[in-house]
């Protein structure tokens, strides 16, 4: 019955002839981590969708970094974005009005929760951060939860610094959490920081994930990197929608993401860079911990 009603809540959403009132245009942006046409390509079904239930034209962009997302949602130029806790905490530190957190990407066992996870070659010795001194170290962005900002902090708590030199030889950013996997499989740093649930096999780049996204797309042999370092579990980051739409796009909208897995599991998985259990509601209150930690970078 929950899968039926699931896809009479899609179907009477792709009949609307109606365009939603109070938008002429739908925008979503889309989270660097991976290159842009692969961006595109993984969410262009939910696009369709989406503009069959809005009634107007839906928008994908792909900004170079993640600030291109925060600021056009904090902007208005973005109606809707996937972002990481620590990109919602900017959104929200800048303007705790500007988007709205709704649903959240839930792994299959039902949790929320993914990991920061450094990685190097297989054939470079390493096997754990003991054996980076001197080494070099990629961060993704500097807007990622766990491509910066909890590895920035865990890792000097596990007593290697971070600071250039002290420890790391080289301590830099690569730009994205794809870019870090092709960095280190390609020498250009010794072990970098990804995402990844942390469930599932390490042959298929673990459930859901950059690892996943990585080895799906013949990037990476999983068998030809290694983990070396994986930080304490870290809240999915949310499903946001700008506040100020009507009630009705939000609506619509939230149903679509909140039923795509039982109605389309293939875009599903290029939505959510794997395998999940779906999308569940998500409040303000799941983020509040990487809030205190942002603002505390910022001091």
């Amino acid at each position: 019955m929950k899968k039926l009603a699931a896809t009479l809540l899609l179907s009477t959403a792709l009949a609307a002839p109606i365009a939603a009132e109070g938008i002429t245009q739908f925008n979503i942006g889309l989270l660097g981590g991976e290159n842009a046409q692969d961006r595109l390509a993984s969410n262009e079904c939910f696009r369709a969708y989406a503009e069959e239930a809005l009634g107007v034209p839906v928008r994908l962009f792909t900004p170079a970094d993640y600030n291109g997302v925060i600021q056009g949602l904090i902007g208005g130029s973005l109606d809707m974005a996937w972002l990481g806790a620590s990109a919602y905490a900017a959104v929200w530190l800048n303007d705790p009005e500007a988007v709205r957190p709704v649903l959240v990407k839930t792994n299959l066992d039902g949790s929320y929760m993914y990991y920061s996870i450094a990685i190097a070659r297989t054939d470079s010795g390493i096997t754990s951060l003991d054996d980076m001194k001197g080494k070099s170290f990629a961060f993704a962005d500097p807007n990622s939860t766990s491509g910066y900002l909890v590895p920035l902090i865990e890792i000097p708590e596990a007593g290697y610094s971070m600071t250039e030199g002290e420890y790391f030889s080289r301590v830099g950013f690569s730009g994205g959490h794809e870019q870090t996997v092709i960095a280190v499989v390609n020498g250009d740093y010794d072990a970098g920081v990804v995402w990844a649930d942390g469930q599932g096999e390490w042959e298929d780049g673990y459930n859901s994930g950059a690892l996943r996204k990585a080895a799906d797309s013949g990037l990476v042999d999983m068998n030809d990197i290694v983990e070396i370092w994986r930080s304490k579990p870290i809240p999915e980051g949310p499903i946001v929608l700008r506040s100020a739409l009507p009630q009705d796009v939000q609506d619509k909208i939230y149903d679509l993401v909140a039923n795509l897995h039982e109605t389309d599991p293939d875009c599903a998985y290029g939505v959510a860079a794997g395998e999940t259990a779906g999308f569940t509601p998500i409040g303000h209150d799941a983020y509040e911990t990487i809030i205190a930690v942002r603002r505390s970078q910022m001091n």
